[in-house]
């Protein structure tokens, strides 16, 4: 199957959020108990990913195709941070999510970055599992930002839903 990894234009920014949500329902049916189905947050919208420091990629299956996939990285304080990687569950298993993570990291290389850091869970295996294939190891968080995003997670009880792990992918190869 072909992806096409472009950067997200203004058009592609209303159709984000419809993308992380129908992705968010694999994680939510799996791991989630069903009391808490009813209080699980929606995604941010395109428009408020696009005006976080930082970039978007979006995947398509043809250059004229709907948007099949995103990646977010922040970029704050020199950090460049993967937040999110994204794919409709009905285009999974094709390659999207890989190539989107190989597009985030060759952007970042390109903007200067040496390494991406990313925050997941470590039992699920579309997360943790996936991410070490593509090169990211566990490692402990070593910025303010990343101290952050552990106590930001504690806040809004992520742990309940399994491990959480902080890893990184060396960009010296891209």
């Amino acid at each position: 199957m072909t992806t096409i990894v472009s950067p997200a234009t203004d058009a592609d920014l209303p159709h984000l959020q419809a993308v992380e949500d129908g992705s968010d329902r694999l994680f939510v049916e799996q791991y989630v108990p069903l009391p808490e189905i009813a209080d699980w947050n929606g995604a941010p919208s395109g428009t408020q990913r696009a005006a976080a420091p930082g970039f978007l990629l979006v995947a398509r299956e043809r250059a004229d195709g709907p948007i099949v996939g995103f990646v977010h990285v922040l970029e704050p304080a020199g950090i460049a941070h993967l937040e999110q990687l994204s794919v409709l569950p009905e285009h999974g298993r094709r390659g999207h999510g890989r190539a989107m993570v190989v597009a985030a990291l060759q952007e970042a290389a390109a903007r200067g970055h040496h390494v991406v850091t990313l925050r997941t869970y470590a039992d699920v295996p579309f997360n943790a599992p996936f991410y070490r294939t593509c090169g990211f190891e566990v490692t402990e968080p070593d910025s303010v930002f990343h101290r952050r995003l552990v106590e930001v997670e504690k806040q809004q009880g992520l742990l309940r839903y399994g491990q959480r792990v902080q890893m990184t992918a060396d960009l010296a190869d891209f």
